[in-house]
């Protein structure tokens, strides 16, 4: 038995080299010819976006070698009894929301697992940052958002602040705290140095400046235009804030004086209409991205506010969602949807004009 296991490590160190193993990052953790091919809306109409991957975990991240490497850490794993189910692997499992930084990676708060997942395809590198301060862990993390100076700031919605984070993770400050009851989205206005955070249970948007003071608040609980009921996500984009006020079931656009500028949605039975609306992001080319969480969809709406398509529907298959909850975009035009109970961010790439 002891000579079986040492003949089989000598082979581990043959198939491993000596070296640290690299590894790369691929969107699409199980690729499939006809994967590449998955366009919205469908034929015969003309496609707007296509499909380009999704984000679960270390599934996302192979040996650099290729064959050699993969063998090599499987027997690796099965030396040390890592074989199995699969609990062991490091995954997402109840995604909330997220950004993509200047710096290429892409940050995703699970609360599930207490923790902000960082896929970084440049270090082909899998990081989960569970601490919020010292001593202390993450405990409900939703909003994600970049910071002055090239922090990471994360609001946690039990704990009651906004947390400050180094690009290695580590804690280097909070703010909100007794002024936060319960927040949720982010946005940063990095140009005025303003941080928008929703403070879901105060029916708010409190603004802070860059040093974490309160500056200004935008609303109050109501029905009206301007008023909030549950707000949650938010994005700011072209100088205007994009509010998803969730139990008002449409989004709220405010310029900043904190006027309101437009509401889009109302509720309904329709594709189209909102129930139980929640991320919202804004592309490049101006067109509004809004989750609706209840129907299972991402709308799509242009920078008028006039709906354009949706895509969705509740399932598991690439496309379809089950209680999706964030929504972002970067500069590529790429849409990450954060399908929570799916457990995977699903990612497309916008390919036309609207």
């Amino acid at each position: 038995m002891t000579r079986g296991i040492f003949t089989l490590l000598a082979v581990l160190l043959l198939l491993s080299g000596c070296g640290e193993t690299r590894y790369v990052m691929q969107l699409d953790p199980e690729p499939a010819k006809e994967h590449a091919s998955l366009v919205w809306p469908a034929a015969p109409e003309i496609p707007r976006f296509r499909y380009v991957g999704q984000l679960t975990g270390e599934q996302n991240f192979f040996p650099e070698d290729g064959e050699k490497q993969a063998m090599g850490t499987r027997i690796l794993r099965w030396l040390v009894g890592l074989t199995g189910s699969g609990e062991d692997k490091t995954v997402l499992k109840r995604p909330q929301s997220g950004m993509t930084g200047s710096d290429g990676r892409i940050y995703v708060s699970d609360i599930a697992a207490h923790a902000v997942f960082v896929f970084d395809k440049t270090a082909g590198k899998l990081s989960v940052w569970t601490q919020s301060e010292e001593y202390r862990n993450f405990v409900t993390p939703i909003g994600v958002a970049e910071g002055p100076g090239g922090q990471i700031l994360v609001a946690d919605a039990e704990l009651g602040r906004v947390y400050r984070l180094d690009r290695d993770g580590k804690p280097i400050g909070s703010f909100g705290k007794d002024l936060l009851v319960r927040p949720t989205g982010l946005a940063r206005d990095a140009q005025r140095h303003r941080i928008y955070v929703t403070d879901t249970h105060a029916h708010d948007i409190k603004v802070f400046d860059d040093e974490g003071m309160l500056v200004d608040t935008i609303g109050h609980r109501g029905e009206d235009q301007g008023e909030l009921n549950f707000p949650t996500h938010l994005a700011f984009a072209g100088d205007k804030l994009y509010v998803t006020d969730s139990m008002n079931a449409r989004l709220q656009i405010f310029d900043l004086q904190g006027r309101v500028i437009r509401s889009i949605g109302r509720r309904g039975l329709y594709i189209g209409n909102m129930t139980r609306p929640k991320g919202v992001t804004v592309d490049p080319s101006g067109n509004i991205y809004v989750v609706e969480s209840f129907y299972d969809n991402l709308l799509v709406f242009n920078s008028e506010g006039k709906f354009l398509m949706p895509i969705g529907g509740t399932g598991k298959d690439i496309g379809q969602f089950y209680l999706p909850s964030g929504v972002w975009s970067d500069q590529q035009g790429r849409i990450y949807v954060a399908d929570m109970f799916n457990g995977r961010i699903v990612i497309f790439q916008f390919i036309g004009a609207m």
